[in-house]
């Protein structure tokens, strides 16, 4: 390999080197982000039911009668959405390992954004289900609106601090390198001890109110910004 050769070659990495420096030293990362508060419109609830006998049969036929019952009482609630959920039926056994008897296991969900009538109907079920879990969180039409004008916020904040930061670095203009959106929310759990109680099966006590509570909806931005 040639002198000159060598030459080029060193000037050349010199070259590179002198770039990759300057583009490490103009760029800068940071964060931002927006929030907000929203209160929850979707409760959604699941019920279940379980029966043990020595008869597999009986056991179906009780699962499938309070099932088909619980849809039938659902029909009159237009405001709420009922499906069945899982459904099964497992053996119990005994000493020396023996079959005793078959435990069987269903579940019913609801949704609605009507909690008055969900209420209403999750307090007539409990006369033969028992109230599983329950939790509130957003329509996902409700999601889809604040994500979106969280971002457009978010955007604008990120604009600004890009642009202050050029104005505090003395640099004429500033290209976006990297940018990166992320959202997150968690749904409300809603104690269950508060709908267990004896209103399931007295008629006389009032169904209770929902506090659905708020979700904290959050846009974060990170970006990657080069000063030219």
């Amino acid at each position: 390999m040639s002198p000159r050769y060598l030459l080029f070659l060193m000037l050349l990495l010199q070259g590179l080197c002198t770039q990759v420096m300057a583009e490490s030293y103009n760029r800068v990362d940071f964060q931002v982000e927006a929030s907000r508060e929203v209160s929850n419109d979707l409760l959604t609830t699941t019920l279940s039911v379980e029966i043990q006998d020595p008869q597999p049969a009986k056991v179906a036929q009780h699962l499938n009668s309070v099932l088909n019952n619980a849809l039938k009482r659902a029909e009159s609630f237009k405001a709420v959405k009922v499906s069945s959920g899982s459904q099964n039926t497992y053996p119990v056994y005994g000493a020396h390992n023996h079959i005793d008897a078959w435990r069987g296991h269903a579940e019913l969900h609801i949704e609605s954004s009507d909690f008055k009538a969900a209420s209403e109907l999750i307090m007539q079920l409990q006369k033969d289900m028992q109230l599983s879990n329950m939790q509130f969180t957003l329509a996902a039409d409700t999601r889809k609106t604040v994500e979106t004008e969280l971002s457009v916020t978010t955007l604008k904040t990120f604009q600004a601090r890009a642009e202050s930061i050029r104005l505090a670095l003395g640099a004429k203009s500033y290209k976006t390198l990297h940018l990166a959106i992320h959202d997150g929310a968690a749904p409300l759990q809603y104690p269950m001890a508060m709908m267990r109680s004896a209103a399931a099966t007295d008629s006389s006590i009032p169904t209770p109110d929902f506090a659905s509570g708020d979700t904290k909806m959050t846009i974060q931005i990170e970006a990657s910004i080069e000063l030219q």
